[in-house]
């Protein structure tokens, strides 16, 4: 009960913090000095996965919340497995965030810019969160195989990526304001590189978090 516990305060902390990025971006709030470097406001945040991948995490922490609190309370003895699923997703994406965040965009953009206001909470406060909740706090038995549906964020993004540079090629798809991140660095053919590279960290992070969960439960215990 005591593991429950601690994963129970771990995601309410999670959905606090990914609402408060979430208010604070979609408002243009900030309570830190900033440029405006990857920033968005309104609707127009949606476009980055930085922000859809820590409010699905959001959204499966609270679903967790829900269920966690119920096993406290004794209504069930045993949270379905699917939940653990969904938050290995969210999990997942937050760690391709993580280290994209990290290895690709802070070297191009500097390390303040990345991780200043609702980017200080998005990229690096939600996902240590989460990362730690998963690994050591949240006891299932996701398997292996399954840890290819952690890709599935990611497939569904990239759809939405990709449709939009091909669909802008004539007016500026290849510059930053359809290619988002840069990946492509302006030739149409990094695509067929950078797509399945990004499929490739993301299902290895997502088998990662599933074997390192089953060692972490020992070390908690």
């Amino acid at each position: 009960m005591k593991k429950i516990k601690t994963s129970l305060i771990l995601n309410i902390l999670i959905v606090i913090f990914v609402t408060l990025a979430t208010i604070f971006m979609f408002t243009g709030f900030k309570f830190m000095p900033s440029n405006d470097l990857l920033k968005a406001t309104s609707i127009e945040m949606f476009k980055f996965f930085t922000v859809d991948s820590n409010i699905l995490t959001g959204i499966s922490s609270l679903v967790l919340i829900v269920y966690e609190i119920k096993i406290l309370n004794k209504k069930i003895k045993k949270i379905p497995n699917l939940v653990y699923i969904f938050k290995l997703m969210g999990t997942a994406s937050l760690c391709l965030t993580f280290i994209t965040t990290a290895v690709f965009l802070t070297p191009q953009y500097g390390l303040y810019p990345m991780y200043n206001n609702s980017n200080l909470i998005y990229h690096l406060i939600v996902p240590i969160l989460a990362i730690i909740s998963y690994i050591f706090y949240e006891k299932h038995n996701v398997k292996y195989r399954q840890a290819l549906l952690g890709i599935i964020p990611m497939i569904v993004y990239s759809i939405y990526y990709i449709g939009m540079i091909l669909t802008h090629l004539n007016s500026g798809g290849l510059t930053y304001k359809y290619d988002f991140y840069g990946f492509l660095r302006g030739n149409i053919n990094n695509i067929w590189i950078v797509i399945p590279v990004i499929y490739l960290i993301t299902y290895l992070m997502s088998l990662l978090l599933v074997y390192l969960n089953k060692k972490g439960k020992r070390i908690i215990e």
